[in-house]
């Protein structure tokens, strides 16, 4: 595809294909469980099955961190594509029909057999704080056969999931999207997900960000920490600034930080009335800021965007908005 045809969809990601199963529990259920409070653990289907069967009532929502943040986008009008795998079982089936009911184009074939579709079980704090553990079933076996090149052409941002890099073949998979996305001349955005991942592949997130692969880099505070080896924020920041075309880094309740092209921005965080679940506030973040930098908005204001859309998902159970992302735009830009 020659790097002058207009983009047909504004954003493509790949990434996890997981149902979330969330539910509300006491600081005792997570000490007695030995869960990595407040963290994301991968677990194994055995480990999966143990934990549904200690969990409180719970809600099945379908998550997955970049699918989440294309939920986002299309709620905000965007033009969004899903390349992840999901078994053919029921769980498969319930995410699909999410993506699709949200406006989210999604035609990944199916993996047959095993393992099954992969699901995260939360369990969320009377602090709103979120434990996750993933078993990651079918996403982790993405092959890149399974890509549609012409489709991640397509894009005019292809927006990769750290989570799926830790499972070999989905990494080959985004290692050849970023190939073929790049001769389109297109965007490469990258969320580092979790400072376990960048444990693990952190020599191959530098080595893309000192190469210039990456266009659009999401960090959390931590996370930028664990990238840099810097534990002063600012020195983080200062790390990788000059090397990524955009940066964004958040932190919480301290608010966020874009730098791009040399310039700088920050914007508070949203005040919520009650933090619900924290579940899924970096994902619409994330999809908040895109769906602002799409457009060509300046830099401040697709930080504003991002930090209204976490303050919505954490006002209420589930990594997805609820509200009629819009309106709440129109009334709080």
């Amino acid at each position: 595809m020659p790097e002058t045809t207009p983009p047909r969809y504004d954003v493509i990601a790949i990434g996890n294909a997981v149902v979330d199963v969330i539910a509300s529990c006491e600081e005792e259920l997570i000490t007695e469980l030995q869960l990595n409070r407040g963290g994301m653990t991968l677990i194994d289907e055995a480990r999966a099955d143990e934990l549904y069967e200690a969990m409180p009532p719970a809600r099945e929502i379908s998550g997955g961190s970049a699918a989440n943040t294309l939920a986002g986008l299309a709620t905000l009008g965007l033009q969004c594509a899903f390349i992840g795998q999901v078994a053919d079982d029921q769980l498969g089936k319930v995410f699909r029909h999410d993506m699709r009911a949200t406006g989210i184009d999604f035609d990944t074939p199916v993996r047959e057999g095993e393992p099954a579709t992969g699901r995260v079980l939360i369990f969320v704090t009377p602090d709103g704080e979120r434990t996750m553990n993933t078993f990651l079933g079918a996403g982790q076996f993405l092959p890149a056969a399974a890509l549609d090149e012409e489709l991640i052409a397509s894009g005019a941002i292809l927006y990769l999931e750290g989570y799926l890099w830790d499972p070999e073949e989905p990494r080959r998979a985004m290692r050849r999207a970023i190939e073929v996305a790049r001769n389109a001349g297109r965007k490469i955005a990258f969320t580092a997900s979790e400072s376990f991942v960048i444990d693990r592949h952190g020599d191959d997130f530098r080595a893309m960000i000192e190469e210039g692969i990456i266009d659009i880099l999401f960090v959390n505070e931590s996370e930028l920490a664990t990238l840099t080896g810097e534990d002063d924020f600012e020195a983080g920041l200062a790390a990788v600034a000059d090397k990524v075309p955009v940066l964004v880094a958040t932190r919480s309740e301290k608010g966020a930080v874009a730098i791009a092209h040399g310039e700088r921005a920050e914007v508070a965080a949203v005040p919520v009335i009650k933090v619900v679940d924290t579940t899924g506030a970096g994902d619409q973040f994330a999809a908040g800021f895109l769906s602002g930098y799409a457009k060509g908005e300046p830099l401040t204001r697709c930080l504003k965007r991002g930090a209204i859309c976490a303050s919505e998902v954490i006002s209420h159970y589930g990594p997805r908005p609820e509200a009629d992302m819009l309106k709440l735009m129109e009334e709080r830009l």
